[in-house]
C-alpha cells in the first residue's frame, strides 16, 4: 500500500518537538507526536509501527486528523460532553442544606448513611446514593463535618 506523504509546517514541527521533549503530556499525546514526527521525516509505516509499538489504525487516524485539522486535532483529544448530570444544582443545594441542618436526635453530627436516608425522603431525590451524597458534599466543601 502506498504511504500518503505528510509534511509538517515549521510551526507544527516546533509544536511536535515541544510535545515530544516535555513530560507534561499524556502518553497517547506523546505517541501521536512521535507518529507525526516520523511521518514528517518519511519513515516507512512498517518501521513506525514496529519502533513505536502503535497500531496501524492509530497511525492512520493520527495522519488523517493532522490533514483535517493540524497538530491540535491530531495530538490532543477532543473534549467530550460526557454523561449528563442526574442531579442538578437544586438537588445539590437541598443535600447541602440537609447536611448543614441539625443532625438527627441523639447524634452530634450527620453520617453519610443518615444523610442518604434523609435525602431519599425529599422529593426528586428518591434514588440518590450514598456515593452521590458524598460527591456533592466533597465538591461543595460541606462534607468535612458530615462525612463521618
Amino acid at each position: 500500500m502506498r504511504q500518503v506523504e505528510l509534511q509538517l509546517t515549521a510551526e507544527d514541527r516546533r509544536t511536535v518537538e515541544e510535545i515530544r521533549s516535555k513530560g507534561v503530556h499524556h502518553a497517547r499525546e506523546v505517541n501521536r507526536a512521535h507518529v507525526l514526527w516520523c511521518l514528517d521525516r518519511g519513515i516507512p509505516e512498517a518501521q513506525i509501527l514496529e519502533v513505536l509499538g502503535v497500531g496501524r489504525t492509530a497511525l492512520w487516524r493520527t495522519r488523517a486528523a493532522y490533514l483535517q485539522g493540524g497538530v491540535e486535532r491530531a495530538v490532543f483529544d477532543l473534549a467530550r460532553s460526557g454523561r449528563p448530570r442526574r442531579y442538578g444544582a437544586d438537588a445539590e443545594a437541598r443535600v447541602m442544606a440537609l447536611a448543614s441542618s441539625d443532625p438527627p436526635e441523639g447524634r452530634q453530627r450527620w453520617t453519610l448513611l443518615e444523610l442518604e436516608r434523609a435525602a431519599r425522603q425529599q422529593f426528586g431525590l428518591g434514588s440518590v446514593s450514598r456515593e452521590t451524597v458524598r460527591r456533592i458534599l466533597k465538591r461543595t466543601g460541606t462534607g468535612t463535618a458530615a462525612a463521618s
